[in-house]
């Protein structure tokens, strides 16, 4: 028996977003929906502006203080924030749960499986 075309290499998973990205990106809109500037912001937080920056931009890992203080700046509590970027880790893992198909976890596990 002759072997078939080649089967094509199943696509990559995509991959899972990052706390750090989506807790910046909850800073970020935040203070831009409050017409902030970063320096106003970090000033009021006591972090420096370059930190507060990086942290936005998901470069760094901020401490559960850093986050705190960063988020009382904004008048949100730490609860606030994580909720608010836990709600936008739903929207986006959602996105892609409904993407999948129908009945399937998308795993690579998926399949056929036979019990003796």
């Amino acid at each position: 028996m002759r072997p078939g075309p080649p089967r094509p290499e199943p696509a990559p998973a995509p991959r899972e977003p990052l706390l750090r990205d989506l807790v910046g990106d909850v800073l970020r809109s935040e203070r831009l929906a409050q017409e902030r500037t970063l320096k106003d912001v970090a000033d009021a937080a006591r972090i420096s502006m370059p930190y507060l920056s990086e942290v936005e931009r998901g470069r760094k890992e901020a401490s559960s203080e850093v986050l705190a203080a960063a988020a009382r700046a904004l008048g949100l509590g730490l609860g606030d924030l994580l909720a608010r970027a836990h709600g936008e880790l739903v929207r986006v893992t959602g996105r892609r749960a409904a993407a999948m198909p129908r009945g399937g976890s998308g795993s690579a596990r998926d399949g056929l499986c036979l019990a003796a």
